[in-house]
């Protein structure tokens, strides 16, 4: 299982887009010291998440979403999409 996913900063609501296979590890890495760009901006919390059978399909979302450029896209994907991968992200950790 592969996943695309949104995660937002709690220092100032911006948000990160990216596509990994362990969603929990990554979340882990991003809070942590190991990604250069996130680690100036954590903590951070999982807000949306997409789940694909392989890392292309995931890689090719991430891309699409990347591609709009938008904090208003993204945060129609979120409000859409709270009710049901909110409870799951909250399971996932």
């Amino acid at each position: 299982m592969f996943f695309t996913y949104i995660i937002q900063s709690e220092i100032d609501s911006g948000y990160y887009v990216g596509h990994m296979d362990d969603l929990v590890r990554r979340l882990k890495e991003h809070n942590g010291h190991n990604c250069r760009y996130t680690s100036k901006k954590k903590p951070w919390r999982i807000v949306y998440f997409e789940e694909y059978a392989t890392n292309s399909e995931a890689t090719k979302r991430e891309y699409e979403i990347k591609k709009k450029k938008s904090r208003k896209y993204i945060e129609k994907l979120i409000e859409k999409g709270s009710s049901s991968s909110g409870v799951r992200a909250s399971r996932l950790l």
